[in-house]
């Protein structure tokens, strides 16, 4: 009889957590609009209240999955650079005479 109680707490687990999934997924496709981004929503809405209109961006690379790409690209070339040189950006500061120090 010892392993009926850990069954009976998974089937527990699961008459809970399963309609719990499924309200909250029906919740979300009850809203009445697609959300905005904060550029849309906030940028765009305060700049026309000032009398400003947006300008063509410096490098135009189109909407959807190229800018995406960009920043993965920009992210990766960036923590490639911070993960070679990570004991200069945050290694304690080396004393002269130290061992350390010996070859340069």
């Amino acid at each position: 009889m010892p392993d009926r109680k850990p069954k009976l707490k998974i089937v527990l687990l699961h008459i809970i957590l399963l309609p719990t999934l499924l309200f909250v997924f029906y919740f979300f496709t009850l809203a009445p609009k697609p959300w905005t981004g904060v550029d849309e929503a906030v940028v765009e809405k305060i700049a026309k209240e000032h009398g400003r209109e947006a300008k063509k961006p410096f490098i135009d690379l189109g909407e959807g999955d190229l800018q995406l790409f960009a920043f993965l690209l920009a992210g990766v070339v960036g923590g490639f650079a911070a993960g070679y040189c990570w004991r200069k950006l945050v290694g304690e500061k080396s004393v002269k005479g130290d061992r350390h120090d010996e070859g340069k």
